[in-house]
């Protein structure tokens, strides 16, 4: 059975680069066991956080290997109908962190996140690091 992929969602980049650590030099060893996958709404949330021109490009060439997940209309009737749900139950959520949810449900993929909001998501396994 292939090791399940992995969406990374913008909290795993965001802490390391705060701790000083390389996100991406630390995903690198992740890529060489599974598949890194990627969605819009992650990379408008770092790419807008980045300070220089070259760090952002860095960061596009990662991503632009990754396996991209759309967010087409039927993504966002499942997004919609999961915000539904989940504030019915008495979970509100930003809608950001439930289209996440949504593209990594789409490929079967894993959440790598430092964000407790994933653990909410029915049919989500949110975890902060692959071993």
């Amino acid at each position: 059975m292939a090791a399940r992929p992995v969406l990374v969602d913008s909290s795993y980049y965001i802490r390391l680069a705060r701790e000083g650590r390389d996100p991406l030099r630390e995903l690198a060893v992740v890529a060489a066991q599974r598949d890194l996958v990627v969605c819009g709404v992650v990379r408008c949330e770092v790419s807008r956080g980045l300070r220089s021109k070259s760090r952002l490009k860095a960061f596009q060439r990662a991503w632009d290997v990754m396996r991209y997940v759309p967010t087409d209309n039927r993504l966002w009737i499942e997004a919609e109908h999961t915000l539904w749900e989940l504030d019915r139950s008495g979970v509100v959520l930003p809608l950001t962190d439930v289209v996440i949810a949504c593209c990594a449900r789409r490929v079967d993929g894993l959440v790598l996140t430092f964000d407790r909001h994933f653990e909410a998501i029915p049919g989500i396994r949110a975890v902060s690091e692959i071993i």
